[in-house]
């Protein structure tokens, strides 16, 4: 059901079945009718909204079809920002497949109007991916595109998905990875780490904190509380605050002022992992890991160090099944501090190993 503004020529508050609600401006350009979305209510106001429907009306009047002049409006970016808007709340995974997309997508479609986005631009661009990125991460990135097709597609009477089966890399099904780094690989990542400055500060602490990758990268001194970091559900995994005792080590390798725990710029936290760790894996001479892969050797250390299974999953922010998981709303501080020191201590008999020699006194 369209609903037209009385003021605004062309300017409807189209309302679905399913109640969702977006402007879109409605115009007739080389004599064909058609409509264009605006941005999804409430995300854009009655106010932005005349505005872009101004903006259209100024362009169709000089001969320029809206879709190329107006700002935002119906671009791959903008139609992204409106999905995320309304379904963002309801898929765990929605930081994560943001962050794809700003990091690879947007670069180079994001400001294109999605209806002109051509089938053979995301071939291109997914032989990019692979090439630089692997085939793994190529159909994830277009499996987040084919949803925000389909979910436009759902919305607009005249758009059609540009993509179809057949356009995915990878030829076998995606595995989980139980790849660990071996106590010999440990010690040689440790020690090229001291040699590649905050990378490698980045490096050691994952290892120190069995966090994953973005959280420590954009870990600010806001979360920083004596010894403890408290990362906010906001930007966690599981949508919960969670907690993680710092050890001494791990202290260590933190600035003493800043904004950023780890940056290169001073302005922004540190990006592009892919080059600085391609120089990590030819200082060390360990390769065929990824940065994730740290969290599993921290977990597996644990074990190793005795950790309890509970409280090591504790650690990981993992949520415990069944009632427990539930119910049990404890912090659990006290273990989790216990388990990282024993962690460390681990990961420094390994790097550090002691000879196995004893000396003994001369007999008389």
């Amino acid at each position: 059901m369209d609903y037209f503004d009385e003021d605004t020529t062309g300017l409807a508050l189209r309302v679905t079945e399913t109640g969702s609600k977006s402007w879109t401006f409605n115009y007739t350009f080389n004599d064909k009718r058609s409509r264009m979305t605006l941005g999804t209510y409430p995300s854009i106001s009655l106010a932005g909204a005349r505005t872009k429907a101004i903006e259209a009306r100024t362009a169709l009047e000089t001969g320029t079809d809206p879709r190329l002049s107006v700002v935002g409006a119906e671009t791959f970016q903008a139609i992204c920002d409106d999905y995320q808007a309304r379904e963002g709340n309801k898929l765990r995974t929605a930081d994560w497949r943001k962050a794809i997309l700003e990091r690879l997508v947007y670069p180079v479609i994001g400001s294109r109007p999605i209806r002109d986005i051509r089938r053979s631009e995301i071939v291109r661009l997914l032989d990019r991916i692979e090439d630089n990125n692997g085939p793994v991460m190529a159909d994830r990135t277009l499996q987040i595109i084919r949803k925000a097709c389909n979910w436009h597609a759902t919305r607009d009477d005249e758009f059609r998905s540009p993509i179809i089966r057949g356009m995915a890399r990878s030829k076998t099904k995606e595995r989980a990875r139980t790849r660990i780094l071996t106590d010999d690989e440990l010690r040689q990542v440790w020690e090229a780490a001291d040699h590649c400055g905050v990378f490698g500060r980045y490096i050691k602490f994952i290892l120190l904190t069995a966090t994953r990758r973005g959280e420590a990268a954009r870990m600010d001194r806001s979360e920083l509380k004596g010894t403890d970091w408290l990362i906010p559900g906001s930007r966690y995994k599981t949508k919960l605050d969670h907690l993680v005792p710092l050890s001494a080590a791990a202290l260590e390798l933190l600035p003493a002022e800043g904004e950023w725990m780890f940056t290169i710029t001073g302005r922004k936290p540190i990006r592009g992992f892919a080059v600085l760790k391609l120089g990590l894996d030819k200082s060390s001479g360990v390769t065929g890991w990824t940065i994730h892969d740290l969290r599993r050797t921290a977990r597996t250390l644990m074990s190793r160090a005795g950790v309890d299974p509970d409280i090591a999953e504790r650690c990981l922010g993992h949520a415990l099944p069944n009632i427990r998981g539930t119910y049990d709303r404890h912090s659990y501080r006290d273990e989790k501090c216990q388990a990282f020191e024993s962690l460390t201590g681990l990961i420094d008999r390994i790097v550090h190993p002691q000879a196995n020699v004893v000396t003994l006194s001369k007999a008389v």
